[in-house]
């Protein structure tokens, strides 16, 4: 089970047994693995995405980035992994999908930021 005891003791109190607690657990576990495939997808369909990240060297509003992979992992209610574009990568350590087309990507050293990706310019 991934909640912690604080968590654990607040459904307690709610009133959901251990079971109930467990199910839960589970459920998110699921919907998280739900989601590291759809943003895994998102980038396997899409060469080229956009995003919102403020690049150092870069001028414009929306970078484009030429995908290489999403390569992604889920524990419990984590999803972690690497995204590698044509010439640099970067760790994940979380994500979701916010639309069609629209994702969002917690991205560890040297991003440390979260970050929105899209198919195009006008989805950001």
């Amino acid at each position: 089970m991934h909640f912690d005891q604080r968590t654990q003791r607040a459904l307690r109190e709610a009133g959901l047994d251990q079971d109930a607690i467990i199910e839960v657990s589970d459920r998110v576990a699921e919907l998280v693995e739900e989601d590291a495939t759809q943003l895994e997808a998102f980038f396997a369909e899409h060469d080229t995405v956009y995003s919102d990240m403020e690049l150092a060297h870069g001028r414009e509003e929306f970078p484009e980035h030429a995908v290489e992979f999403c390569d992604l992992f889920t524990h419990g209610a984590d999803i972690r992994g690497y995204l590698r574009f044509d010439t640099w990568g970067v760790p994940v350590e979380g994500g979701r999908v916010l639309s069609d087309g629209l994702v969002e990507l917690s991205l560890g050293p040297t991003v440390d930021a979260r970050v929105k990706f899209a198919a195009s310019r006008d989805a950001l």
